[in-house]
C-alpha cells in the first residue's frame, strides 16, 4: 500500500498536500481507492463553494459502492480535477497524482497540521 510521507491524512481516508501560498491539493488515499474497487464516476465539488471540516464535498462511485468525500479541513474550493469527468479511473491508477479531487484554500492556514502524518495513518490502518 502506498502511503507517501509528503501528504497529511484524515481519518476518512482523504489526503492533503500543501502547495504554494495557502492552497491544499486533496484526494483519496490508496487504501480508499483500493477498498472502493474500480471507480466509474466522481462527483466533484463546486468551485467557489465553502466546506466545513468533515463535511461532504462530493462522491466517488465504484463498481462496488458509492462513497461520500469528506473535507479534511474547512475552506473554499478553488479548483477541481475536471479530467476525472472523462477518466474517473485515474483515482485508482494514481490517487496521489493525476487522481487528485480538488484544490482548496483552508479557512485556517494551519488546519492541515492537525491531520495525521504517514506513520499515524499507517497505525490507523492497522487497527
Amino acid at each position: 500500500m502506498n502511503v507517501p510521507t509528503d501528504v497529511s491524512y484524515s481519518e476518512d481516508h482523504e489526503w492533503v498536500r500543501p502547495e504554494d501560498g495557502n492552497r491544499l491539493r486533496v484526494g483519496i488515499t490508496d487504501y480508499a481507492q483500493d477498498a472502493l474497487g474500480d471507480v466509474v464516476f466522481v462527483e466533484l465539488p463546486v468551485v467557489g463553494s465553502k466546506v466545513q471540516a468533515g463535511g461532504v464535498f462530493g462522491e466517488v462511485e465504484s463498481t462496488k459502492s458509492v462513497s461520500e468525500l469528506f473535507a479534511p479541513v474547512g475552506g473554499t474550493i478553488l479548483e477541481v480535477n475536471h479530467d476525472l469527468e472523462a477518466a474517473p479511473e485515474r483515482v485508482n491508477e494514481d490517487p496521489y497524482g493525476d487522481g487528485w479531487i480538488c484544490v482548496m484554500e483552508p479557512m485556517n492556514p494551519g488546519a492541515a497540521d492537525a491531520l495525521m502524518d504517514a506513520e499515524a495513518y499507517l497505525a490507523l490502518l492497522e487497527t
